[in-house]
This record gives C-alpha cells, structure tokens and sequence, in this order.
C-alpha cells in the first residue's frame, strides 16, 4: 500500500491478452484496457461516477491470482498479466445474462430501447437463447414522475440512475427501495430537477421521457451532432430528427436529445428543451426589407444567443456601415475582463469546469449556479463527492439545492460584492507587490464586515478550510459584470489568478457571451434614433421565434460555433431545415458578396483575441475512450499590458423594502427554452413569507411589479424553501425591451395588488 501511496499518479506498464499496455498508478484495469482499446463487457459501469460493482460482468483473470478480479475497481499493478477472454470468463458472464433475463420481458419490439439496448446486446453476445432459470412475477406497477417514466418490470437494478443522480447532479433523489426479488427504484420527487441525467444513463428501457416514449425506433432517426444553445457549457449533444408523420419525405421535426453518457451531462433544458425551431419562413421581399433597414439604421442591438460567425458578421457590418453594435449582456462581460486582465497580463481566466471538477475547495461568488449554470453545479457536486471538497456558497439568497452539497453557506448584503470581494482579498492574496499590500492594508475591514454582513470570523473560518487544499478554484458569475463597481471588482478576482494558486472561472452569461465579448467592439446602448433588432427589440426586428418582421433560424437551425465557459469554439450543426434566409444572406446583399454558407467565416475568426484559424469542417467533435474530449479547440490566452490601480470600497447601496433578482427557474434560460413543449414552465414570482409580509400580498395574488419605467404583472407564490426578503423573478418569458434585463440583477421595486373585480 504504501508503495502504491509513493508512487500513485506514476506510469506503469501491464499486460492485457497479450499486449503491453500502459497506465498511471491509480487507474483501474478497465480504465487502462479502455484507453488502450481493449474492451471488457461492462452493464453497470460509468466512467464519470464511482465503480457501481453490481454487474459483475467485468471480471477478468489476473495471473498467480485465484478466483476472478473486478476490473472496474481493482487498481491496477505494475507487470500484471491479464486476461480479459477465456471460456470460464465467457461461461461466467452467459450465466449472468441469464439471470438478468429471467422474466425480463421480451416486448423488444415495443420497447423504446430496442436497437440500443445493452441488455438486447449482451444477450446476443453472450448467446443467450434459451432461459433455464425462473422466477415468480411480481406486480410492479409503471410510474410517472414528471417527465420521466419508470417501468420496474424492464428494471435490472443496475443502479446507473441512483449514482448519476447522487454523484453528478447532486440532488439524491433516486434511491434503490429495498424488498430482495421486489427491490426497484423509487424517488423522492421534490428534490428531482428533471435533468433527465438517469434516462440517459440507464442501458434499458426502465427510464424513459414519457414525452418520448412509443414515438420512435431508434434505427428510424437521423443523429445530429451539436452543442447546447441554452447556456455558456454548451454542453455536447446529438439531436435525433426523424419524418414528422408517416411519409419518409418533408417536415422533419426533433424527436429526442441524447449525449455520450459515458463522459458528458446535461441540463433539463439541454435534453428536453429542443423543440425552438423557427417553424416559419422568410422570402425576398423580407430580405429586401431587412437590406434596407440596415442601411438605414444607426445601430444593430442583438443577444448573446448568437454564433460565433453571426457575431463576425454584425462586427464587419459595423465598420463597412459605420452603425453602433448593442449588447449590454456581453458589454458588461468585456469590460470585466477588460479589467481583469489588467491585472493578470492575460486576455482569460485560468479555469474551466474541469478545474472545478478535480478541485477540493470551491467558492463560488454572485451566481445562482443552479439556475444559471447547471453544469457548474454539477461539477461542484462532484468535487464534494470524488474530492471530499469544501464548497464555500456565497450569495444573498440561500440555494435549497445546494445545501446538501456546500459545506458553508455565506450570506452577503445584496450590492455588496466589491467588499465581500475586498475581505477575500485581504485574506487569501498573499506574497503580492507592495503597492497591492498597502491597498489591502488599508482596508477598514471592520466596516466592510459590518456593511457586508460577512463576519471576519466566517472569512477567518474559510482560510481555516483552505489550510492544506491543493486546488482550489473561485467560481464567480454574472451578479458581478453589471455592478456599479465592476472594475474594481474585476481587479479584485484579478488577484486570485495573479498572486494565489486558484484557478478562476468567470461563468460567462449567455450562450455565447463570451465570444460575442471578444469578436465585437461594443456600443453603450443609448437606444438610438432607428434600430434593428437582431433577436432583440427594435424599430425593425429580426427575429427567430416567429414574431419580428423577419424570420431568421433558431440555433438548432444553424451550424456555426460557440464559445464556452472552458474557452473552447465548438461546433454546431444543423438540426432542422429553415424555410429562408439567415444573417450570412443579409450581409451578401449589404455587401454585394456570394459567401455561400455562414461558417466559411470560421475560419476568420480574430486571431488576435485567442482564435485559430481552423475551418467549420475540420473541428473534431466526439470523445475518446479514454474520456478525453476532442471537440472544437481551445483558445489562446493572449498576453496583455497589466497596468491597473484600485479604487477605494464604494459605498454600499441599501436594498431595502422590497427587492426582486431576475432569476429563471429551471430548465429556463430564454424565449427558446420558453416556447419548447417539455420544459417546465414557471412564470410566478416567488418569495418568502417574509417577503409576503413586507410587500403586503399573498400566495396566489395576482400582482403589478414597477421596476423603473416598466410594469410587470405575475402571479405570487410563496415557496418555503426562500428566505429574507428578495423574491425570485423569472425573466425568460418577459419582452427584452423591459428595465428589468438592463444592470444588476437585483432591484428595488414596488408592488401592488391586482384587485380582483
């Protein structure tokens, strides 16, 4: 053991059926064979949890050992001998098939899984013909649970599910309901997010979205390779298309979203929120339109829902019209790390959600991760379960979903992030410049304490947490990047990178926030005198969801790049066909060119801000066996001039009476996922009794917000999980044109009850 302690992490070299292979201290046997391209019949293994050992179909014979070895958790040693294939193995693993099949019914013919079944498979590979065991039947009754559906009758108890749901997404719902030859899986449905994580996990035909269940054969569908549009991960999945009605010819629609379960996850909106496509169509006459509505207007205002290539395009149109480009969502995003870099030298943070993965001490900062950024919550769940990691949760507003995850939740005043920043500072920036010393040194820390509400006791009680973590990360998000005191902030966070051995994740916004922010010179928005709108508002509007005064496609509609939260450009592909012209047509026209296809610009990409000149066609996109991703490339992280100075601690601006942050629920993002058929929808504003009390109003009253010059109305709901008195308020189904989309996320605001007539 203690030879394995000195030399875990080290290369060595075993033998499997004969050939030499190589592997580090730690690996297990699977994992090597695996990455050496030896396969092992596996059912109840997953690369991204912990071994499940209930399969026992991965057994293999280790020379001078007796018996056989578990490869997926048996460690392996250097100068082993294995063998992977013998009659003994082949007879032991038929043995198993058929006792997994005994009264496994055999309806393949109407099961959803048929035709990507491990078990149909297994069976045949282990040539399974006949059944000589038996068992009495029980009554197993089908169940629904939201969107998924869970027959035990197919159930083999493999028990992927409950480890997806307790390794991965955290929320320890699926549990194994124990009653021997009865056991089966059961759910503690309030705490299920209906990620869908156990559907795509389980290796028959048990898990199901009842959305698509009986709809389609899976050798009857197209697969579509893509990226998530939803949100900055832009998760890796594959769009299942397939004739819409019983020819074989015309409308195709999505049918299912499926991902390499093995390596990747995702969202409830990324599985289930598919179903955007712009169903209607654009003609010459629109385009002719549109050609000359830019022409005459002073500025383009767009979203960060948008490609890459889109974003190039807007930012030639800019310099060849002399017009203004509009995204505050992505301007406040530059000039954060405009300022951040100013202290770090370098054009990106250093971190990704990989870092925060494999960390064992996170801290995350102005972000309602689960809301705005599963995937990062994800990650953090699986540093606490793998690392034992400690989370340190920041925020105003406590998270009941993460609360089984963090190991501290720290409650800061709503507008005080510069001094929670400030007291993170002082205590974790250490062997830094003089000038940076004196700064910190200066600090009233007592009263950025008291005006922070954060105790010096709880900062005291973190760095007492970090003492002897080896990586640690800062996760910090979107709160920050419309703050009154952005820069100083920026600079702030800047410190970690520069002078500690954390690694920084700035969790960008939006879909493409991040690239937008590096391919277009951006314009304070001062509305103008004629604006087009780009899937935004406008005097003249473009738009993707049917209602503006032309039809473009929506991102299932289009191939093109993004630019994720792990600074990589990955491609997209398109899904569903548009009926018309898109933005690379409007541009031809304007310009009097013949670019055929939008991605002939992504290989044009600016090299200057980190991009590659790669063309569309030749970005990889699929894992390895071994788990590793090769999908788009990474950017490069340019140098840049590090000169900054910091400002003195702002005054902290009172949030009292009562106080909304713009918020969507999950499985909510924007007017895409708003319009998908599958996804939850939840338009309430949502507070504590506490903040019932203070404004005066009641669960289910129907209530008028005033939020500056806009006006609201919503219906009210009390939820028992919020505290204190800020109310959740979902944004994705409310006109772009409101108040409540610009600055920072939390507001003052008056509210009135609708008098019921």
């Amino acid at each position: 053991m203690s030879e394995r302690v000195v030399q875990f992490g080290k290369e060595l070299t075993i033998t499997i059926d004969g050939k030499s292979c190589n592997g580090v201290y730690g690996e297990t046997i699977l994992q090597i064979a695996r990455k050496n391209g030896i396969y092992i019949p596996t059912m109840c293994y997953l690369s991204k949890v912990a071994p499940i050992s209930s399969c026992r179909m991965c057994v293999v014979e280790v020379e001078g050992n007796d018996g056989f070895v578990l490869s997926c958790q048996e460690k392996a040693v250097n100068g082993a001998n294995i063998t992977t294939n013998s009659s003994e193995l082949f007879r032991h693993r038929q043995n198993i098939m058929k006792l997994y099949d005994v009264n496994h019914p055999l309806q393949c013919g109407v099961c959803d899984k048929s035709g990507e079944c491990d078990l149909q498979n297994k069976t045949l590979e282990f040539s399974v013909s006949s059944q000589q065991f038996s068992a009495i039947e029980q009554k197993r009754r089908a169940k629904k649970w939201g969107i998924l559906g869970y027959d035990p009758y197919l159930c083999i108890l493999c028990e992927r599910c409950v480890r997806v749901c307790n390794e991965v997404v955290g929320s320890n719902a699926l549990y194994v309901k124990p009653g021997g030859y009865k056991s089966e899986i059961d759910i503690k449905f309030s705490k299920c997010q209906q990620c869908g994580e156990c559907i795509s996990v389980c290796p028959v035909g048990a898990l199901v979205s009842n959305g698509y269940k009986y709809t389609s054969n899976a050798w009857e569908v197209k697969k579509v390779p893509a990226s998530c549009a939803h949100c900055s991960s832009t998760c890796s999945l594959t769009y299942e298309v397939k004739h819409n009605g019983t020819l074989q010819i015309g409308e195709q629609k999505i049918v299912r979203v499926k991902n390499d379960f093995e390596f990747s996850s995702l969202c409830g909106a990324g599985r289930f929120g598919f179903d955007f496509e712009n169903k209607n169509s654009s003609s010459k006459e629109d385009l002719e339109k549109v050609i000359k509505a830019i022409k005459k207007c002073d500025a383009i205002r767009f979203d960060s829902y948008i490609t890459n290539e889109e974003a190039f395009i807007l930012q030639n149109l800019k310099h060849k019209l002399g017009i203004k480009l509009y995204n505050e969502d992505a301007r406040h995003f530059s000039n954060f790390m405009k300022n951040y870099s100013s202290v770090t030298g370098k054009s990106l943070y250093n971190g990704t959600l990989s870092d925060i993965k494999n960390s064992d001490f996170v801290i995350v900062i102005g972000s309602k991760v689960n809301n705005d950024n599963p995937m990062i919550k994800f990650a953090i769940n699986q540093a606490n379960k793998t690392s034992k990691a400690e989370i340190i949760y920041m925020h105003p507003i406590a998270d009941e979903s993460l609360k089984s995850i963090y190991t501290k939740y720290i409650k800061y005043e709503a507008g005080s992030e510069e001094g929670v920043m400030a007291l993170l500072a002082n205590t974790f920036v250490k062997n830094k410049p003089s000038e940076i010393s004196e700064y910190l040194e200066d600090l009233d820390i007592g009263y950025i304490s008291a005006e922070t509400n954060v105790g010096e006791e709880e900062i005291a009680d973190i760095a007492c947490r970090l003492n002897r973590k080896k990586s640690p990360v800062i996760v910090v998000g979107e709160d920050l990047f419309a703050h009154e005191s952005v820069a100083n902030i920026a600079k702030l966070v800047g410190l970690f990178e520069k002078y500690t051995n954390f690694k920084v994740v700035v969790a960008p916004s939006k879909t493409n926030t991040l690239g937008v922010s590096l391919i277009c010179d951006l314009d304070i928005d001062n509305k103008g005198e004629f604006v087009v709108g780009y899937n935004s508002y406008g005097d003249f509007v473009i738009s993707s969801d049917g209602k503006g005064d032309m039809n473009i496609p929506a991102l299932n509609q289009q191939e093109g790049t993004f630019t994720n939260i792990n600074k990589k450009v990955v491609p997209t592909n398109v899904a569903i066909k548009f009926n018309g012209f898109c933005l690379n047509d409007i541009a031809n026209g304007i310009n009097n060119e013949s670019v055929k296809l939008t991605v002939e610009y992504t290989d044009k990409l600016p090299i200057s801000k980190g991009f590659k000149a790669i063309k569309f066609d030749l970005l990889e996109d699929f894992y390895d066996n071994n788990g590793v991703e090769h999908r788009g490339y990474e950017l490069d992280i340019v140098d840049v001039v590090s000169e900054f100075k910091f400002d003195e601690i702002a005054d902290i601006q009172s949030y009292d009476g009562s106080v909304v942050y713009s918020c969507n629920p999950l499985q909510q993002f924007n007017e895409a996922t708003a319009i998908t058929t599958l996804c939850d929808q939840e338009h309430f504003l949502k507070g504590s009794e506490s903040f019932a009390k203070s404004a005066k109003i009641s669960s289910g009253d129907e209530i008028i917000i005033n939020i500056n010059n806009s006006t609201i109305r919503k219906i009210f709901r009390v939820d028992s999980g919020l505290k204190g008195t800020i109310a959740l308020l979902p944004v994705y189904d409310l006109s772009k044109d409101l108040d409540v989309f610009k600055g920072y996320r939390y507001k003052k605001v008056k509210i009135q009850k609708v008098d019921v007539q």
